[in-house]
């Protein structure tokens, strides 16, 4: 579990550095071109989830984040022997936790990471790692659904 906390940790810190520096370099609503027509940095203040829904709910955001937290953290301790859980958990936990922070001192999530070839939210390293972790998990239900099949067989 020590591997894993210090990923959690090592996430955490890694996006909390990316939003400062954000903030630090560009202005509000500001936009730089890191890949052309493939990726751009713009600072967006986010008080809502993607596509800015349930906008200034931050109310809602606590409460979600909360027990977000307590659910991935239960299923963090009933999967610990299991590192294909145990990795998207941590990555899910992570992001949680770099968003909750957000909310949380600012009152809104810093959002920075835009796709110039779709139309998609702008967003953040935290949304990032909850969609990896979501992907691991995934897959780790994949590969034990065909394991219990083959032993089924």
């Amino acid at each position: 579990m020590g591997l894993y906390t210090l990923l959690i940790v090592g996430l955490v810190i890694v996006d909390q550095w990316i939003k400062h520096a954000i903030v630090a370099s560009l202005a509000l609503g500001a936009t730089h071109s890191v890949i052309p027509n493939v990726l751009s940095l713009t600072y967006l203040r986010n008080d809502g989830a993607a596509w800015s829904m349930l906008a200034g709910q931050q109310w809602f955001f606590y409460i979600i984040s909360i027990a977000a937290l307590a659910v991935l953290i239960w299923f963090f301790v009933r999967f610990r022997h299991n590192w294909h859980y145990e990795v998207g958990i941590a990555f899910m936990i992570a992001g949680t936790i770099g968003n909750f922070i957000d909310r949380l001192m600012n009152g809104f999530v810093v959002d920075m990471f835009q796709l110039d070839f779709i139309s998609f939210p702008i967003f953040n390293f935290a949304d990032s790692c909850l969609t990896v972790g979501v992907i691991c998990l995934m897959l780790a239900m994949l590969f034990d659904d065909q394991s219990e099949a083959k032993t089924h067989a």
